[in-house]
């Protein structure tokens, strides 16, 4: 198979880009955040059809959700009030954590039968107050014809302490419309955790999905929809759009919880979550629901992937 590779700097920005030429798609991620921003294939010769919502843009919105597809860490969703406690250690921080804000340096790049992305952030490059334990973080970007596959490692450099962290990824895909947008839930059962003001009441409501097309309305969007699987045949999620004749399929196998949310510009996000917000009663960070624990010396890894057609 036959990739091509490149950087290149766009509106301030510093972007990598593989494309594999033989299948004809692409992915480019920013080093600010190590955020993929574009997600596309081959329209024609020369054009590209993108996937994710603002796909290969760069600057702000001029409005709503400003990303495309958010690392979160080492939490995620909301702190309540910005803060927590982590046995005893202060925590402070916005929506989704701090990866979203950091700015990597250049990626690892392996080109084989597939090609990968790496980026790396050391445990030294975050501070105390983001987060008190030495963790370091690498986030992998693999590009295998039409299917993308993404794997976090968080390396615990404790020697005695166990570490605890909770992330995943916030990708937004861009639809024709909500009306010809649908979510597919494969046949099972399925407990929502509820959230309003996006904090975790403590209530929960199971539901079950026949495995047939569901539409996004009873999903209450605007609003996160956050999702635990109870038992299900499958763990494939899809997302169809009919206007545009595409879809992406979500192998969340791996992934504790995942939630749907849109702020109804035409965007749907299917995240991968291992972890969830807090409760409106905060609880200590270690005892956050879902919260992911790393032995000393041991590396915690997830991942998931998203098959493009």
């Amino acid at each position: 198979m036959a990739f091509a590779y490149r950087v290149f700097e766009q509106d301030g920005h510093r972007l990598h880009e593989i494309v594999d030429r033989d299948g004809g798609y692409r992915l480019q991620v920013d080093n600010l955040g190590a955020e993929l921003v574009s997600v596309a294939r081959h329209a024609t010769e020369s054009d590209w059809a993108g996937y994710l919502y603002r796909d290969g843009e760069v600057k702000p919105a001029q409005q709503g959700w400003q990303g495309h597809a958010t690392v979160m860490g080492y939490f995620l969703h909301r702190l309540k009030n910005g803060r927590t406690l982590y046995e005893g250690d202060e925590i402070r921080g916005g929506n989704h954590g701090f990866l979203r804000h950091k700015t990597f340096s250049d990626p690892e790049i392996v080109i084989a039968e597939r090609a990968t992305l790496s980026y790396s952030l050391p445990a030294d490059h975050i501070l105390a107050l983001e987060y008190p334990r030495k963790v370091s973080f690498q986030i992998k970007y693999t590009l295998d014809r039409n299917m993308v596959e993404v794997t976090f490692l968080f390396h615990n450099e404790e020697m005695e302490r166990q570490s605890h962290v909770s992330f995943g990824l916030h990708p937004g895909f861009g639809i024709s419309s909500f009306e010809q947008a649908r979510i597919v839930l494969p046949k099972g059962t399925y407990r929502r955790h509820l959230a309003p003001n996006n904090l975790l009441s403590g209530e929960t409501v199971e539901f079950e999905s026949d495995g047939a097309t569901m539409p996004i309305k009873p999903f209450d969007l605007p609003g996160s929809f956050l999702l635990e699987t109870v038992e299900a045949d499958s763990c494939v999620v899809k997302l169809l759009d009919y206007g545009r004749n595409r879809q992406v399929e979500f192998d969340l196998s791996d992934a504790p919880y995942f939630t749907i949310w849109s702020d109804l510009n035409p965007f749907i996000c299917v995240e991968p979550c291992w972890g969830l917000p807090d409760h409106q009663e905060q609880r200590p960070f270690e005892k956050k629901l879902g919260i992911q624990t790393i032995p000393p010396q041991e590396t915690f890894s997830g991942r998931f992937s998203m098959r493009l057609d």
